[in-house]
Formats: C-alpha cells, sequence, structure tokens
C-alpha cells in the first residue's frame, strides 16, 4: 500500500486544547511527575487530563530502543528515581484515582528492565490504598524470568504488554521480537494465575486483515483475555509513516470478532489507546 500524506479523515480530527487541562499539567508538575500522554503525544490528552486520568511513567523519559512508530525519545536514561515510587502514590491520592495506569519507557540499561521500580511504585500506592486497582504497562524486560515474576507478583491486577503490531510489520520495532512478547504475556499468567494480562496493536500500518485475526488467535493462544486496537498517527516525518487511515466501521469489525473468539474485552477505535478508559476492561468484561 501507498504510504498516506493526506490531511486527517474527519473521524480523526480530535483537537487538543491545552487551557482544559493546565490544572492537571500543574499538579504533575510539582511532583516532576511524567505521563505517557506527554510524551507519546496522546491524541487523547485533553479528554482524559480534564476528567483528571492519566497514565504515568516511570523510570525516565528516555528509551533505549528506537521503535520508528514511537514520540518517546531515544537517549541514555538516568538513573531511576528513589523517591519517583512515593510521588506517584502521592498523586494518585490527590487525584482519588481508583483505577491507576503505571508504564515506563524500555530501560535495556537496567539488569531488570525496571521491574524492581515497578514494584515499588505498585506497593507504594497500595499501601496507601489497597482497594485501588493498579495496571501496568511493561516492556518485554527482555525476557527476564525473574523480572517478570516479580512483575506479576507485585499486587498488579492487570499487566498489559503490547505486540503493537502484526510480525510482518516487526520492523517499526527496534530491539523486539513478536514471539519473544507472546512468551512474557504467557509467563507473567503462569507466575500469577490471578492477574489479567492484556495488549494492544494498532492498525493503519499496512496490516491485512486476516494477520490481524492471527495476532488475535495467537494472543488467545497465552490466554491473554484484554486487546486495545488503535489507530497509528506518525508522530513526526521522521517515524513511520501512516499507510491507511483505518475506518471506523473496520474498528468495530475486529471487535466484533475478537469477541466470538473468547476475549473478556476489546476497545476497539481510531482513538483508542493501551490505558485509554483502562477502567473499562475489568467493568465491562
Amino acid at each position: 500500500m501507498p504510504k498516506i500524506f493526506a490531511p486527517k479523515p474527519e473521524w480523526l480530527r480530535k483537537k487538543i486544547t491545552p487551557s482544559s487541562h493546565q490544572a492537571m499539567k500543574n499538579l504533575l508538575g510539582e511532583g516532576n511527575i511524567h505521563t505517557i500522554c506527554e510524551e507519546a503525544l496522546c491524541p487523547n490528552i485533553s479528554e482524559c487530563f480534564s476528567q483528571k486520568v492519566a497514565t504515568f511513567m516511570i523510570l525516565g523519559t528516555e528509551c533505549t530502543r528506537a521503535c520508528s512508530f514511537c514520540a518517546v525519545s531515544r537517549a541514555k536514561p538516568m538513573p531511576p528515581d528513589p523517591l519517583e515510587p512515593d510521588k506517584i502514590a502521592d498523586a494518585v491520592l490527590k487525584l482519588g484515582l481508583k483505577h491507576v495506569v503505571i508504564t515506563s519507557p524500555t530501560r535495556d540499561d537496567l539488569e531488570d528492565g525496571g521491574a524492581e521500580h515497578f514494584c515499588k511504585t505498585v506497593h507504594a500506592i497500595r499501601t496507601l490504598d489497597d482497594s485501588i486497582v493498579v495496571e501496568l504497562l511493561i516492556p518485554d524486560m527482555q525476557e527476564n524470568d525473574q523480572a517478570l515474576e516479580s512483575i506479576a507478583l507485585s499486587g498488579a491486577k492487570i499487566i498489559g504488554h503490547n505486540l503493537e503490531t502484526v510480525p510482518r510489520l516487526y520492523h517499526v520495532r527496534k530491539g523486539s521480537n513478536y514471539e519473544r512478547s507472546l512468551r512474557v504475556l504467557r509467563k507473567l499468567l503462569e507466575f500469577n494465575p490471578l492477574c489479567t494480562t492484556k495488549s494492544g496493536m494498532m492498525l493503519g500500518l499496512g496490516e491485512r486483515d486476516e494477520e490481524v485475526i492471527q495476532l488475535m488467535e495467537d494472543l488467545l493462544k497465552v490466554d491473554c483475555r484484554f486487546l486495545s486496537i488503535g489507530q497509528y498517527l506518525s508522530p513526526s516525518l521522521h517515524h513511520a509513516a501512516v499507510v491507511e487511515f483505518v475506518k471506523p466501521e473496520r474498528f468495530a469489525f475486529f471487535r466484533r470478532v475478537g469477541l466470538e473468539m473468547g476475549f473478556g474485552y476489546i476497545k476497539s477505535s481510531p482513538y483508542t489507546r493501551s490505558s485509554y478508559m483502562a477502567h473499562e476492561y475489568l467493568e465491562e468484561s
């Protein structure tokens, strides 16, 4: 398929209004707290920030990989901030959140991929209020079993790891491996059958329908029952280009097919992102 350089279609013209979420930015800025919403240039930022909803980003803002679809910068990361878990917990308390999503850049420079820091953050939040649902969205941790086991037993209710796209298009995921990501999802449940796993993928990179359905079958084989599907939007001209603006009806089609296949919940729409309306997965499944 040819690359798309045309203007976005009407269904992808969501407006970002910085004034509507300045209060949220101020609160996060006070604690020097980062969000993937800002770092990844999420188009839902105004909607979520205005409702005091955010996905916290721990372990800095620099990634050790250079995925060509992602806006997070690649640079030498700083050492983890030992005070960060408590800062995140304090922000959760101030915002009155009942469902919290925590993610990070890929930290291949750390022996455990940042697993200990994830666990400390979960502990800090649940120490304040153990009724809070904590959801993690983790990198592959280079399939470090010890790291994955600690994550699985951290107290997080949902643990997500995104496949992002179909195997044929994995050149956009530098340093990643489709089969390894599937093994990560499988191992998380082996280490803790009581947690729930989740994954996410993008449409618009040139994937075919049968490839998307095969990806869903692969997730079900490793007992992953939650899935997010959204439109890929190129962060800049230097990133992978959009091949197709996928119509809303096609997102609805994949949701319907996936639920019939056995997924517990699928959120599928042009503006869906990994943690968008994350609370719905448990409520609606």
